[in-house]
């Protein structure tokens, strides 16, 4: 490709692939402004959430992109039994969130929170119990604010400690906390208030920060939660997903085992998109180590949402130990090209064509952290098959409009 821009290129991926550790200064991100921040992530900082959670990016499945507020309990129950017919649980899709709506609008005489006697008269407790018998983990959502972002339910603002203690008791295993209607403070001081609730709950309880990445969470969420949103809610589009992607991917240098960046949930099979389009979708999240919560509804999946959604190879990029969120490494137009170290002294990479040509796509071994002399085993990760050729120097592959391609290099020589 002629005249190469280079963008937020890796830093120190060759120690990288040779001592699997991370060293250096690490990249800043943009300011509220939209200019580059001078204060670079710290090194090492104090996790006040500490409840040894999210080791790998949490896998799981949501209510809201597909049934928004149209939620009850026999849906939660129907995408667990689900989420195990269809193999999904068994590769690691074990959350069962449910998201807004689920509540009353008024708590009891007690201050407590009331399932929604509509929708979920059996309780959350029982619906915890039902989730849990099939080996998976139930997710709830609250707000920090007065009232959720459907105010068809009270937040937990003010209530923190209360509300987590309940959560406890009723067996949740997953927090995603918005950021809607508020007393106008700012989400660093509402946002640990809970961190704090939880763990002085008594129940391990992941954390999702969901405060869309308007005042840069990547830059304080590790000591408050598990992940954090990168970016505003995704729509069921290439422009909205892409973007997405595109958002997250600034904030790389700050995700690491225990805290990840979260550009929101999987579209996959909603619709609204081509089936390449999904692939696209799912490949970035896998790369970027975002939590992969599936968004559609589980119980109708189609056969190609299965097939993207069930990629065991794609699911161990995103589950990889070595926990380092990749990043584009190249673009020149509608081209680019993503990378992100491995386990094993390996790279995963992504070929991106955004555009509507087909074009060869080539990646260069200093593009993506290799040593120049090395000769690579190549894995294709979408077509599931080693390609028998061995190469130097680099890798070239055609790739089609709106479409991307995936593999795993791995140095032999």
């Amino acid at each position: 490709m002629a005249n190469p821009r280079f963008i937020f290129a890796i830093p120190c991926l060759l120690a990288l692939l040779i001592c699997h550790g991370v060293s250096g200064r690490r990249t800043a991100p943009l300011s509220e402004s939209g200019s580059p921040s001078s204060v670079p992530a710290p090194i090492s900082r104090r996790n006040m959430l500490a409840n040894s959670f999210g080791l790998t990016p949490p896998m799981g499945w949501n209510s809201w992109n597909h049934f928004a507020c149209d939620v009850d309990e026999k849906i939660i129950k129907a995408a667990a039994d689900a989420l195990v017919s269809t193999g999904l649980a068994k590769l690691g899709y074990r959350y069962v969130n449910i998201d807004d709506c689920w509540a009353e609008i008024n708590r009891d005489d007690k201050g407590n929170l009331v399932p929604k006697n509509s929708t979920f008269p059996s309780g959350i407790k029982a619906l915890a119990e039902y989730v849990h018998s099939k080996n998976l983990k139930l997710g709830i959502y609250s707000s920090a604010g007065y009232l959720t972002c459907s105010k068809t339910m009270p937040g937990s603002l003010g209530y923190e400690e209360q509300d987590a203690k309940t959560f406890a008791n009723w067996g949740i295993d997953y927090l995603k906390y918005d950021n809607c209607n508020h007393d106008g403070s700012k989400p660093t001081v509402r946002f640990p208030v809970m961190t704090r609730a939880l763990m002085k709950a008594g129940r391990r309880i992941f954390y999702s920060l969901c405060e869309w990445g308007d005042m840069h969470p990547a830059l304080w969420g590790y000591t408050v939660g598990n992940s954090w949103r990168t970016t505003n809610d995704i729509a069921d589009t290439w422009d909205s997903m892409i973007s997405r992607a595109d958002q997250n991917e600034v904030y790389a240098e700050y995700a690491r085992p225990g805290g990840w960046n979260d550009p929101d949930m999987l579209e996959v099979g909603n619709g609204g998109m081509t089936n390449d389009e999904y692939v696209i979708h799912f490949s970035l999240w896998a790369i970027s180590k975002a939590p992969l919560i599936i968004g559609c509804d589980v119980r109708n999946a189609t056969k190609e949402t299965l097939r993207i959604l069930t990629n065991r190879e794609v699911i161990a990029v995103n589950q990889d130990s070595h926990g380092v969120q990749a990043k584009k490494v190249r673009m020149e137009g509608d081209i680019e090209i993503w990378a992100g170290p491995l386990s094993g002294y390996r790279v995963a990479v992504v070929l991106l064509n955004r555009g509507p040509i087909r074009y060869p796509i080539t990646a260069e071994w200093d593009d993506i952290g290799i040593p120049l002399k090395s000769t690579l085993v190549v894995r294709d990760l979408w077509e599931h098959k080693t390609l028998r050729t061995r190469f130097d120097g680099n890798f070239t592959a055609m790739v089609n409009p709106h479409a991307c391609k995936m593999y795993i290099f791995k140095p032999v020589g």
